[in-house]
């Protein structure tokens, strides 16, 4: 299934761009995630997910397949299992990177980020049970819980108002991240708590349960009555 969404962010492009191809960086906001390792432009790490009383712990890899820096678009390819065998998840992340912001008095044409996410997911397993409109509703609402953090994480103090041009003796042959350091050792970096499919679902469920509870009262009613009349 194909979702899109968006997210803005109060940085410039450059600013945005060199930290959302940072990992160790961007992990930390992704709810229920654990980065473990960093090997030029792939990673790994888990995420972990609950769905009520079922608990998930996918283990995947990632891939940074695409940055297009003059264009601002990079295409991360990621894939993960559950690690008790209930199901399987792989996705192709498209984003891409535009200015925005409305000149005016405190602000500037171009003072912050906006990221269009397409998103192409396949799952398998409990997960799926939920459906391509609520899995879109609920992958939304992760994506909002991800950007705020994210927005909080970039308008830090220590983020510098203009990216650092590296030298071209750090750069890896394999760049596409920016980072100076092909070889990261794997450390932990990341959200321990698991994600809660149902909780970040809230409104959606209730909206699609509420019909079913009105009809289900309904019989129980019209039955009631008639025991009476009976």
């Amino acid at each position: 299934m194909q979702l899109e969404h968006s997210f803005t962010v109060p940085v410039p492009v450059e600013v945005a761009w060199r930290a959302l191809l940072d990992p160790e960086r961007v992990a930390p906001c992704f709810p229920g995630a654990t980065l473990t390792g960093v090997d030029g432009d792939e990673f790994s790490g888990t995420v972990k997910v609950r769905m009520g009383p079922i608990s998930l712990l996918y283990k995947g890899t990632g891939r940074f397949t695409t940055a297009d820096e003059s264009a601002r678009r990079v295409v991360l390819e990621a894939a993960g299992k559950d690690s008790r065998g209930n199901g399987t998840a792989s996705a192709t992340v498209t984003a891409t990177l535009s200015p925005s912001g409305t000149p005016g008095p405190g602000h500037a044409e171009g003072d912050s980020t906006t990221v269009g996410v397409i998103t192409d997911l396949t799952i398998t397993g409990r997960p799926a049970q939920l459906g391509r409109g609520l899995i879109g509703e609920v992958g939304g609402r992760i994506l909002d819980a991800f950007a705020a953090c994210l927005a909080t994480e970039l308008a830090g103090p220590d983020t510098p108002s203009q990216p650092s041009e590296p030298s071209d003796e750090n750069v890896p042959s394999s760049h596409t991240n920016g980072t100076s350091t092909p070889n990261v050792p794997p450390r932990p970096v990341g959200s321990a708590e698991e994600i809660d499919l149902i909780d970040f679902a809230g409104q959606p469920v209730l909206k699609r349960l509420a019909p079913v509870a009105a009809a289900a009262l309904a019989v129980l009613l019209v039955l009631r009555w008639l025991r009476r009349r009976g």
